[in-house]
């Protein structure tokens, strides 16, 4: 059974969703992709430890403060292909306040799997399935000449998210640091 609790944010309410004592799922309400492939019954669950620790982790975050990917313990092959594994596994290495592209993305993901290449939108993809947002950071994906393209959650949610971690944002688009 998936375990479940909502977490009201800066930008908007969240959905956590937990099994087997990892976090599995964090969505912004009526974001594309939606709770993603998670098919099994669900249950609020407001008491579940790793629900509680994601929680103030969350806290954390919007209090300018930078935690660690580490500090939570998450489950990023309970759905996706090894493919969009991948990928998200790629996302926990950007940095804090840090932006990198789909096409620098792609060829880190290439290396991984050793092919000689990998195609950007492919990589868009998987980012746009990330089942835990704003933790494994997607939001720091950006176009080839810096531009907000993509997320599932709203680009006025990336956009927010990106001020928060200090990155620089005018008209849909992001300085490189």
């Amino acid at each position: 059974m998936v375990l479940t609790t909502k977490y009201n944010s800066p930008i908007g309410e969240l959905l956590l969703t937990s099994k087997d004592g990892k976090l599995i799922g964090l969505w912004i309400e009526k974001q594309k992709y939606f709770l993603g492939d998670i098919k099994e019954e669900m249950q609020e669950n407001a008491e579940e430890p790793i629900l509680i620790k994601t929680k103030k982790w969350l806290d954390k975050y919007f209090n300018g403060e930078k935690p660690q990917i580490s500090d939570l313990d998450i489950n990023l092959e309970y759905t996706g292909s090894e493919f969009a594994q991948n990928v998200w596994k790629l996302l926990c290495d950007i940095p804090y306040g840090k932006v990198v592209t789909y096409g620098e993305l792609a060829k880190k993901v290439a290396k991984k799997m050793n092919k000689s290449k990998m195609s950007a939108q492919a990589v868009g993809g998987a980012v746009g399935h990330n089942p835990i947002g704003i933790i494994v950071p997607c939001h720091r994906v950006v176009g080839a000449n810096g531009s907000l393209t993509g997320y599932a959650g709203g680009i006025d949610k990336k956009i927010k998210l990106l001020e928060l971690e200090n990155v620089g944002t005018k008209n849909g688009v992001v300085k490189f640091n």
